[in-house]
């Protein structure tokens, strides 16, 4: 991938596992450095191969019972990629496998939506640096729903948007109670980009998903937005507050966040969120999702780090680092993605991804 300009993968297929397939073949080249990374991050995190395999073993299986087509997708990539199930299995189900590690961060991420008009949205995508060149861009053709989005390399779907205009942002969350043997929340947007029609269709999917690791899942339609956060004791949707909504890595529903898990994200996820707060209330929010981009832009001595670059020195796992910028706007049916942090978007290429 260029540094300027993400790759774009185009997938079309009304069967599962030949998506899959193509896929796999699309990104035979990378895929194996990517799982040798995670499995590397894995490690420094504590959690031994053994478990791993089991875990994504135990995801498969749950996964099988609520849509097996994903399964079949997944089948289709390992094979399309010269890798085994349970390696593409890990790389959907990182985001749970991290969940069972003592203190491990499983990345931070700032989202902020105006429903005031026409639905718009932008997030950060913080991740570890050394998955800088490990995703990319999709266009994904006749499943239920055509799709544009972006996510990693072998996982099946991240952020994005379909041609009915529902889309999702993400934000990873932590529980108590988390644990690596549900339904993983990547295949979990899949299935929302893939199969919703409306709004209420999406909150379904969220609210009957068996998740088993927490997270929160904007969605946006071409007539309002929620966020939905998902817990391993149930799902809450969050509607607008004067038609913004507003989310970085803590719950904002009181009930779940009893169990919140401590020292995880506090307290630079509540300072994050109290800068967008604090914007939105001098400034109210444009209705140009290009416009929403500024408002996620920080500089070194800010209150918090909306912009995430890695510190001097930092060492394979904390090498946090803002890979991109997302918007989304509902009723276009249009998703823009730029390398980098918010700062860098002014200088970088624009890519606009148009789910048809």
């Amino acid at each position: 991938m260029s540094e300027s300009r993400p790759a774009i993968i185009r997938i079309d297929s009304t069967d599962a596992h030949e998506r899959g397939l193509q896929r796999g073949c699309a990104l035979r080249g990378a895929l194996a450095e990517g799982v040798r990374i995670y499995l590397a991050l894995f490690a420094q995190a504590g959690i031994e191969e053994e478990a791993i395999r089991s875990n994504s073993e135990r995801s498969i299986e749950s996964t099988r019972q609520w849509c097996s087509s994903l399964v079949d997708e997944m089948r289709g990539t390992a094979e399309g990629s010269g890798l085994e199930l349970w390696q593409i299995a890990a790389l959907n189900a990182r985001t749970e496998i991290l969940s069972s590690a003592a203190g491990a961060r499983p990345g931070e991420c700032s989202t902020i939506v105006n429903t005031s008009g026409a639905p718009v949205g932008a997030q950060t995508w913080d991740w570890h640096e050394e998955l800088s060149d490990h995703w990319h861009l999709q266009d994904v053709r006749r499943n239920n729903r055509n799709f544009v989005g972006l996510t990693e390399h072998g996982i099946l779907s991240k952020i994005g948007i379909n041609d009915a205009g529902v889309g999702i942002m993400l934000n990873i969350l932590g529980h108590q109670d988390d644990r690596p043997d549900g339904v993983p929340v990547h295949l979990v947007a899949a299935r929302v980009l893939a199969e919703a029609s409306t709004l209420d269709e999406a909150i379904d999917i969220l609210q009957t998903a068996p998740v088993s690791t927490s997270s929160a899942i904007t969605v946006v339609s071409p007539d309002t937005a929620v966020i939905v956060e998902l817990s391993p004791h149930g799902a809450v949707v969050l509607t607008p507050n004067d038609g913004v909504l507003l989310h970085t890595n803590h719950f904002l529903d009181a009930q779940l966040g009893r169990g919140e898990k401590p020292g995880l994200y506090d307290p630079d996820s509540q300072l994050r969120y109290g800068v967008l707060a604090d914007r939105v209330a001098d400034s109210p929010l444009p209705m140009l999702a290009s416009e929403l981009v500024p408002y996620l832009v920080s500089q070194p001595g800010d209150a918090a780090e909306l912009c995430c670059v890695p510190q001097p020195g930092a060492l394979l796992g904390d090498r946090w680092a803002t890979l991109a910028t997302i918007t989304l706007d509902a009723v276009a049916r249009q998703m823009t993605v730029s390398v980098g942090t918010p700062r860098d978007a002014p200088r970088v290429p624009l890519v606009t991804l148009v789910a048809e």
